[in-house]
């Protein structure tokens, strides 16, 4: 990633989302030429010079202190996520560069892990979004239109975000999709900051904006957050509706990988669906050797016997 004018676009985005009275400060008539605070009425409120400020936004000083990126936060109101990101990409120096065309793989224990949790949707991704395994339930809820075994292979690895963007199976199954869009972007451009020699992830960035006016339209907003947990609304090909609370937890080998985890309330509809869509994959899965006596419904391919549409 090219680091200063990431930083340069990420404090004029934040600057141009506040308006002087939403900081204390007094707005005088005179009519303002660029959308929200000015670099002066920032630099005021941080405790910092006009002109340090704007060598600053401008990428011509990269060792701004822990002290003044505290203060720029604060300025900003920057949510803690926006925050770090900020620090990530005003010191790029002290990022190490990753390794060129790394193959990630998930530990062994871990695929063993999601694989004991047969009735959990589980999704292991790096920090790319790319799918490095899945357990039968999470490959069906997510992805039942791709092969089970593309994670696994170079070339075919599934990335969630190039999915939601390019895929319409993918794009099908989210009635709220701007949100989930959103979400999406704001997770990569956290991780741009805290990989920012990523060659992969940059070409990831490329290709998405050459491919979706709607990612490129995203990504020049500047959007960052973790999303670490909350609800998907899902519209599934086979189940019908479903909203799964989700988890994404870091795994401790480092790197960016998260273990995504849906889960329903007892005794609801959620559940009766995600326990009708494990049958069902189960079935499919131990059939898939045996006769084709399976059924495709909108790509998705699960047994006949098992599947209420």
């Amino acid at each position: 990633m090219d680091t200063p004018p990431e930083l340069s676009d990420f404090l004029r985005t934040r600057r141009a989302r506040l308006q002087p009275e939403d900081v204390g400060l007094v707005a005088y008539g005179a009519r303002r030429r660029v959308p929200g605070l000015r670099r002066e009425e920032l630099a005021q409120l941080a405790g910092v010079s006009v002109t340090y400020y704007t060598r600053l936004e401008q990428g011509l000083s990269l060792n701004a202190s822990d002290e003044v990126l505290d203060a720029l936060a604060r300025a900003l109101r920057l949510s803690p996520d926006e925050h770090a990101h900020l620090r990530n990409i005003a010191r790029p120096g002290r990022v190490r560069p990753r390794p060129a065309d790394r193959f990630e793989r998930a530990r062994p224990g871990t695929r063993q892990l999601i694989a004991a949790m047969r009735e959990v949707p589980a999704v292991v991704v790096g920090h790319r979004n790319e799918v490095l395994a899945w357990n039968v339930l999470g490959h069906a809820l997510l992805a039942g239109h791709l092969d089970p075994g593309s994670p696994d292979r170079r070339g075919e690895r599934p990335n969630l975000s190039r999915m939601l963007f390019l895929d319409p199976h993918t794009r099908e199954l989210y009635p709220c999709w701007e949100e989930e869009a959103r979400a999406n972007v704001a997770y990569l451009r956290l991780s741009a900051g805290r990989h920012p020699d990523d060659r992969e992830l940059a070409a990831l960035v490329g290709e998405l904006s050459m491919n979706s006016p709607e990612f490129a339209a995203l990504w020049a907003r500047h959007p960052v957050n973790d999303c670490l947990f909350g609800t998907k609304v899902l519209h599934h090909p086979v189940v019908g509706r479903l909203e799964p609370a989700f988890e994404a937890m870091p795994l401790p080998e480092g790197g960016g990988h998260r273990m995504l985890l849906y889960s329903a309330a007892p005794g609801s509809a959620d559940e009766a669906a995600l326990r009708l869509l494990a049958g069902a994959a189960a079935g499919a899965s131990a059939g898939a050797a045996g006769p084709d006596c399976g059924i495709t419904v909108d790509g998705w391919e699960l047994p006949g016997s098992s599947v209420n549409r």
